[in-house]
């Protein structure tokens, strides 16, 4: 158990026991439902220059991820690379949330 220097709980180890005692109150619609609400007001905060950027920086960090060095696409195979479907899928979340 983490504990600080005064042998009280952490904030770590607080954390980690109250999400594993929220994981045993609450089923897989529970989270759901949270994560689209924290969805609907990230968006209704934030604009599509936003998710431009969260979605081009999600393609690089997978890129990056130990691959070849290419953004994670193989080569010649005409796949495309973790970073470029980054960067349209943010590009996508952004068109859309301007249709909203």
């Amino acid at each position: 158990m983490a504990r600080n220097d005064d042998n009280k709980m952490s904030r770590e180890e607080a954390g980690r026991m109250g999400g594993e005692a929220t994981s045993k109150n609450h089923d897989k619609d529970f989270y759901q439902e949270i994560g689209e609400k924290g969805g609907e007001a990230t968006s209704k905060n934030h604009d599509k220059e936003f998710y431009q950027e969260i979605g081009q920086k999600g393609g690089e960090a997978r890129g990056n991820n130990g691959n070849s060095g290419n953004g994670g696409n193989s080569g010649g195979d005409g796949k495309m690379s973790r970073e470029e479907a980054g960067r349209k899928g943010g590009e996508a979340r952004a068109r859309q949330r301007d249709r909203d």
